[in-house]
C-alpha cells in the first residue's frame, strides 16, 4: 500500500454565513474575504504539516492546483512542491496535479516537473488532471467541448519532451513550436510515474489503461458511494485485456480523523468537517458542469460531478451521516483500521491519498490525528496486496543516494588566495 498525506489547502477563515451570502466559495468568490497577512501563517503552516507528514512514514506528501476558491488556495503547486522537496528528504512529491489544458505552452509543465524530480532526487510522482470545470472553463476560460481535446494534445507533448533526446517541432492544433529540448531532464527515465486525478470521466478510464498510468477517484461523497464507479473501472479493466488487476492501478481519495475513541474522534473534529461540508463546498452547481464539459458517453452512465452535493445538500447530514454514509473515516484507531480495510479490499486500490487537514482544523488537532494514523492504522494496512508488492512501475524511484538540505556554510574569514 501507498499512503499520500494530502492537503487542500481550504482557506480556514469562512465566515459562518457564509453559505448565505456567497453564491459559491469558486469562482466568483468575494476577495474581500481572503487576507494576505494571515495568509502567510496559514500557507507556512500548511506546508510544515506537510513536512511533518513526511517525517511519520507517510510514502508520499500531496498538493494539487485550483483557482479562483476558498475550497483549495494553490494556484500554483509547483511553488509548494519545490519548497517540499527542498525540505524533505524521504517521502515522494506528489504533484497531483497540474492542469497541463491550461499551460500554454504545456512544455512549461514538462520543464517545472522536471526541475522537482531533479531537486527531490527522483521523487516526484506526476499528475495530470483535466481539471474541474470551475478551474478550466469559467476561470481560466477553456472551451468546454475542447478541453479533452486540448488536453490529449498537451499530454502527447510533454511525455515527447521528456522521453525524446533530440530536438523536435511539434505541430499540434493548440501548440505550435518550432524547438523542443527541454533543460532540465528529469532524473526517472523514461520519465516520472503518472498518476490521472478523475471525478468520474469514463474516458479516463482507457486514458489510463492506454499509458499504463494510476487512475485516482478524488471524490468527496466517501468510498461507499465509489462503489459503482470504481466497479466500471476494473470491469473495463478486465474487457481491455490488460495483462493483470493490480491495485496500484487504482487510488482513492478519503477523508480520515482518528482520536482515541469514536467519541473523542467527534468531539474534536466534527466543527470542522462541517465547515469543509458546508462551507468548502459550496459550489454553484452553475458553475461545477459547463455544457459540453463532460462528454456524453460519461453522462450516460450518470456519473455526476464530485463536487455535486447530495440530494438536499451537505447542510442536512450530521457527523453521524457523514460517517455512517462513509464521506469521513473517523473515529479510534481500530475503527479506522477497520473502514480503511473495507476501502481498500471493497474498491481494491492500492493507492490512498489522505485527507487529514479539514476544513479550518488547526494544526495541533491534525497533527494528533496524523500521528495516530501513521503509528496505529498504517502499519496495519501495508500488507493487504502481497501478491502485488514487486509492482514498482506507479511510484517513484529515487536516486539511492540523494542530497539534503544543510546549514548555510560559514563565510570565509578572508578572500581565497589565487592559485598560482
Amino acid at each position: 500500500m501507498k499512503f499520500t498525506w494530502f492537503n487542500l489547502m481550504p482557506w480556514p477563515y469562512l465566515p459562518d454565513d457564509f453559505r448565505e451570502t456567497n453564491r459559491s466559495v469558486w469562482v466568483d468568490i468575494d476577495q474581500r474575504l481572503f487576507d494576505p497577512a494571515k495568509s502567510h501563517e496559514v500557507y507556512n503552516t500548511y506546508m510544515d504539516l506537510l513536512e511533518y507528514a513526511g517525517t511519520l512514514g507517510f510514502d508520499g506528501i500531496g498538493v494539487n492546483e485550483h483557482h479562483q476558491n476558498g475550497y483549495g488556495i494553490m494556484p500554483s503547486p509547483n511553488i509548494i512542491a519545490a519548497g517540499l522537496a527542498r525540505r524533505t528528504k524521504d517521502p515522494a512529491i506528489v504533484v497531483l496535479g497540474n492542469s497541463i489544458a491550461l499551460y500554454n505552452p504545456p512544455v512549461r509543465v514538462a520543464e517545472e516537473f522536471a526541475m522537482l524530480d531533479c531537486i527531490s532526487g527522483g521523487r516526484l510522482v506526476a499528475g495530470f488532471p483535466v481539471g474541474t470545470s470551475m478551474d478550466t472553463n469559467f476561470c481560466y476560460g477553456q472551451i468546454p467541448s475542447l478541453t479533452r481535446e486540448k488536453y490529449q494534445e498537451a499530454h502527447d507533448l510533454i511525455i515527447k519532451a521528456w522521453t525524446t533526446r533530440d530536438p523536435f517541432a511539434f505541430n499540434g492544433r493548440y501548440n505550435k513550436l518550432r524547438h523542443v529540448n527541454i533543460w532540465p531532464r528529469p532524473i526517472q527515465q523514461p520519465h516520472p510515474p503518472v498518476h490521472i486525478p478523475g471525478g468520474g470521466s469514463v474516458e479516463t478510464y482507457d486514458f489510463c489503461i492506454d499509458n499504463t498510468y494510476s487512475y485516482s477517484y478524488l471524490s468527496f461523497s466517501g468510498y461507499l458511494r465509489a462503489q459503482a464507479l470504481m466497479d466500471g473501472y476494473w470491469r473495463r479493466v478486465e474487457e481491455r485485456g490488460a495483462p493483470d488487476k493490480s491495485p496500484y492501478r487504482a487510488g482513492f481519495a478519503q477523508t480520515i480523523c482518528v482520536a482515541e475513541t469514536d467519541e473523542e474522534a467527534e468531539r474534536l473534529y466534527a466543527e470542522h468537517v462541517s465547515y469543509f461540508y458546508n462551507r468548502c463546498l459550496h459550489v454553484y452547481p452553475g458553475f461545477a458542469d459547463a455544457p459540453g464539459y463532460r462528454t456524453i458517453k460519461t453522462i450516460q452512465t450518470g456519473a455526476l460531478s464530485q463536487y455535486a452535493p447530495p440530494v438536499g445538500g451537505y447542510a442536512q447530514l450530521t457527523w453521524k451521516d457523514l460517517v455512517e454514509g462513509g464521506h469521513v473515516i473517523a473515529g479510534s484507531p481500530e475503527t479506522v483500521r477497520q473502514r480503511m480495510e473495507e476501502l481498500i479490499k471493497g474498491l481494491h486500490v492500492g493507492n490512498i491519498f489522505c485527507l487529514m487537514h479539514v476544513g479550518n482544523m488547526p494544526a495541533d488537532k491534525c497533527m494528533y490525528s496524523t500521528r495516530l494514523f501513521a503509528e496505529k492504522v498504517m502499519p496495519k494496512l501495508r500488507n493487504i496486496f502481497p501478491e502485488y508488492a514487486d509492482d514498482t512501475r506507479f511510484w517513484c524511484k529515487p536516486l539511492e543516494h540523494r542530497v539534503t538540505a544543510g546549514a548555510l556554510p560559514a563565510a570565509p574569514a578572508r578572500a581565497p588566495i589565487p592559485a598560482e
